[in-house]
């Protein structure tokens, strides 16, 4: 069941400003994302650990997953991010992680407003004739 986004979101300022579709929280796509921010965060919360924490220690849990992009700015950002990779989850945290984003779905959708040309313009798909083999 999907709780009630505890915050309004400013619409007219930052990337909001630009994108409002992806963050009006009453879009519903946009709420579920909301809802399921706040879920991560309250059990990253319950097992001591921030957002960022719980996302590398997630990472370094999955096989599937490979590596962590990881963007700190400063340096007590990439200290805290670090302890995400100490981190340990237990299988009642990766279950619950499931439960919140199911396996195989998407929350976030970045393109959804905005499609890239490479995606819409055939021509940008494909090389020209003389240019598509390797030698």
């Amino acid at each position: 069941m999907m709780q009630t986004v505890s915050q309004s979101v400013d619409l007219s300022t930052g990337r909001a400003a630009l994108r409002p579709a992806q963050f009006d929280p009453t879009i519903a796509e946009n709420a579920a994302k909301l809802d399921a921010v706040e879920q991560l965060v309250d059990l990253a919360a319950s097992i001591g650990c921030t957002l960022p924490q719980l996302a590398i220690a997630f990472t370094v849990a999955h096989p599937a997953v490979t590596s962590a992009i990881i963007g700190p700015r400063t340096r007590p950002q990439l200290e805290d991010l670090l302890k995400g990779a100490a981190l340990t989850l237990d299988d009642a945290t990766l279950d619950r992680i499931d439960e919140i984003v199911p396996p195989g779905t998407n929350r976030y959708n970045p393109n959804a407003a905005f499609p890239p040309r490479a995606l819409t313009d055939t021509a940008l798909r494909r090389r020209p004739l003389g240019d598509r083999a390797a030698a």
